[in-house]
């Protein structure tokens, strides 16, 4: 591995102009690919083999038509206290508003007359017009929206409270100024780490150029696959906290080789030899926890897994061939300031490593017992998914969500929908069975198909969609109810949702921190080793699982981070963390102890080996580990609920991890094991491939000859002059 990365790197060293015109040519192909998508991208959502999936399919295919697949809008009215919307001059004033959205845009397919269709609340004060549109959401028109606008501005003006809700408003999420402090802050470390700002520009210019590939190639192909536009924000923070990260691990590794008086190519070769192994191997992780999110069998999060997965291998990929052929272009200004003093001089890092070799067994306790007491409010996680509840109090949506549920009640922004695989009488059966079970608030008369043999009940739950209640009703009907009684809809759709999560977090679990346990055991030759590195992933999940219900759930610092809905947490926040902050964790353990393991082969004792390993990474981990933080937080100035969670949980994951456990508990424990950790047993030894990350091979292939030893005498010799 080391040698042919050492030869790939110097190839893009020489033959730079043709390596960048490759990317530039690469990057020109994606956005021309983006540019002639259609901008019609649907975010169908479904669960095969889910009670609430089987359903739909069975509403599609006995009441055609019925389930609209374009955005709707409900316009919410009330009037002010005490009059009604039925009274002559406002019920004229309704009128004339469906009227206008029938004839504002040429999107729209239906307006429902909120009279006609018996959309009036209990206490005459409420009402709201639904309209559907022809369009999936996301894809409506400047004008349209504008027009939707309008007519509800109109009726404010007649005297009556109108709010919006609905799929209609969807639209991707535009990058704040969140996103911008991020990769400000970013830029500000990097010129701290490297002392230059072109070593510091060269990493965020990477970066920045590979997630533009993977975003422009995601919008080239949303259409065809289905992308939705968070699948687009998703990839677009993590490549980039991952691009920063493996462009400065090889500049920082090139710089130390420059340090030890290499020429430019030959530094560049040495760095990607050993370095770029290292980031091989940390992507490879990453890679592995996204695409393992296929597991769940949700497409909707696999394809954000294999997306976001795509991003990390350009990433890596630009890593190993971009950087090289940029330090070409840059000559000597990336170099080290005391050349030939950088490796001698005593850092942090060596200060921090033999604190903690003297007081291991203090560092260990504390460290376990600080991310326990994190941890502690995750044993409460309760999931679910965000509805426009869980928007901020000032936007349209929330006030219309809230006006529905003071007019008609909290369970009437999600209703269920029971569907019967049978004629009138057993409607009728099912009917009554609804109507005297807890948690109901009201039940519809059933709606039954041309051919007599299906019908449809709507239930309304007394409690909001997103609460414990509204989900024990679900599973109650289905429970109650006989197997030719099915329930679906929105709420349903989402209890089944969580429940496939829930389910599939502990086969997830397996799969990717076996397959990776396998994958560290090739890199450090050691069994303790990768399994210190998957206990402490698991102790960093479960704190930054514990601090995410502190705050979304618990409502601990919410105001602070925007949160103004306490609820449950986000369904897919506890594995897509999992997946997430297990590949993150690892960049940090490879880093970080692929210095330690090379020293350690080199012939030092565990204890220098860990010092070394600090020496030579904790500046560049803590470096890439306060970018991932900046990038990450950036996104929780969102106003997407789920990208606020996300951007939240990611970013006090990897404070976690780097900081508590790779900073403190791995040398910890390291200490504690000495040569143990090391410990591969000879016929596991002789099974595994030798992938060389250290670059052992390689520093003994490029040794000078005035060591004694030629490049072209065998092992055994260069061994024994070594020794």
């Amino acid at each position: 591995m080391a040698t042919f990365l050492y030869q790939l790197s110097r190839a893009a060293f020489r033959r730079r102009r043709l390596v960048a015109m490759i990317w530039l040519a690469l990057l020109a192909c994606a956005a021309v690919g983006a540019s002639m998508a259609s901008s019609n991208v649907t975010s169908s959502f479904s669960l095969p083999g889910t009670e609430a999936q089987k359903a739909a399919g069975l509403v599609e295919t006995r009441f055609p038509g019925s389930s609209p697949e374009g955005a709707v809008a409900q316009i919410v009215l009330k009037a002010p206290a005490p009059g009604k919307v039925s009274d002559p001059v406002r019920k004229a004033t309704v009128k004339d508003l469906v009227e206008d959205l029938r004839s504002t845009s040429d999107q729209v397919a239906t307006v429902t007359d909120p009279y006609a269709a018996g959309s009036v609340s209990p206490n005459g004060s409420t009402t709201f017009v639904s309209v559907t549109y022809d369009k999936p959401p996301g894809s409506l028109s400047e004008a349209t929206l504008q027009s939707l606008d309008d007519v509800a501005s109109g009726a404010r003006t007649s005297g009556l409270t109108a709010e919006v809700g609905g799929t209609a408003l969807q639209a991707a999420p535009e990058p704040g100024i969140g996103e911008v402090i991020g990769v400000v802050i970013a830029a500000v470390v990097l010129v701290i780490t490297l002392g230059s700002l072109v070593a510091a520009g060269l990493p965020l210019l990477t970066a920045i150029f590979g997630v533009g590939i993977g975003i422009a190639t995601i919008a080239a192909l949303a259409s065809t696959f289905d992308l939705g536009s968070t699948t687009s924000t998703l990839a677009m923070m993590i490549g980039l906290a991952v691009g920063i990260d493996y462009a400065l691990f090889i500049v920082s590794r090139y710089r130390a080789e420059l340090a030890e008086g290499h020429d430019r190519e030959e530094a560049v070769g040495r760095a990607v030899g050993t370095a770029g192994s290292a980031v091989v191997f940390a992507g490879l992780t990453v890679v592995i926890a996204l695409v393992g999110l296929a597991v769940a069998n949700v497409p909707m999060l696999t394809k954000m897994g294999f997306a976001a997965a795509g991003t990390v291998v350009i990433a890596v990929l630009i890593a190993l061939t971009a950087i090289p052929a940029l330090l070409g272009f840059v000559n000597r200004r990336v170099s080290p300031r005391t050349p030939g003093r950088t490796a001698q001089k005593p850092n942090g890092g060596v200060r921090w490593a033999r604190f903690v070799l003297r007081r291991p067994a203090a560092v260990l306790t504390v460290g376990l017992l600080g991310l326990g007491v994190i941890a502690i409010p995750a044993a409460s996680l309760q999931v679910g998914l965000p509805d426009d509840g869980s928007q901020p109090v000032s936007t349209t949506q929330r006030k219309a969500y809230d006006l529905l549920s003071e007019g008609f009640g909290p369970g009437y922004n999600g209703p269920l929908v029971v569907v019967v695989d049978g004629g009138r009488d057993t409607a009728a059966a099912t009917r009554a069975t609804l109507q005297d079970m807890d948690g109901v608030a009201s039940v519809s008369p059933a709606t039954v198909n041309k051919a007599g043999d299906t019908a449809m009940i709507t239930v309304v739950p007394q409690d909001r969609p997103s609460s414990v209640g509204t989900e024990r009703l679900v599973h109650s009907i289905r429970d109650t109810t006989s197997d030719h009684v099915l329930v679906t809809g929105t709420t349903a759709m989402n209890v089944d949702f969580s429940q496939r999560m829930n389910d599939a977090l502990v086969p997830y679990l397996t799969l990717v921190v076996g397959l990776a346990f396998l994958l560290l055991m090739l890199v450090f030759r050691s069994v303790l080793v990768p399994l210190k590195a998957a206990l402490g992933f698991l102790l960093s999940v479960a704190a930054a699982l514990g601090a995410v219900v502190a705050v979304f759930q618990w409502g601990w610092l919410g105001s602070l981070f925007g949160v103004e809905q306490t609820g449950p947490i986000m369904s897919m926040m506890p594995i897509f963390m999992v997946g997430v902050v297990f590949g993150l964790a690892m960049d940090y353990e490879v880093f970080l102890v692929s210095r330690m393991r090379e020293s350690y082969v080199a012939g030092d004792r565990p204890g220098t080996a860990v010092v070394t390993g600090f020496q030579h990474g904790a500046r560049v981990v803590t470096a890439a580990a306060v970018i991932m933080i900046a990038v990450f937080s950036g996104f929780v100035g969102s106003s997407e609920p789920m990208i606020k969670m996300i951007g939240f949980g990611l970013a006090v994951a990897v404070f976690i991890d780097a900081f508590v456990v790779r900073m403190a508990v791995v040398p910890a424990v390291l200490a504690l094991l000495g040569h143990k950790a090391w410990w591969l047993p000879r016929w596991l030894d002789r099974l595994l491939p030798d992938v060389d990350v250290e670059g052992e091979k390689l520093r003994a292939r490029l040794r000078p000859v005035s060591e004694g030893v030629s490049p072209e005498e065998p092992d055994e010799k260069r061994q024994l002059s070594r020794v």
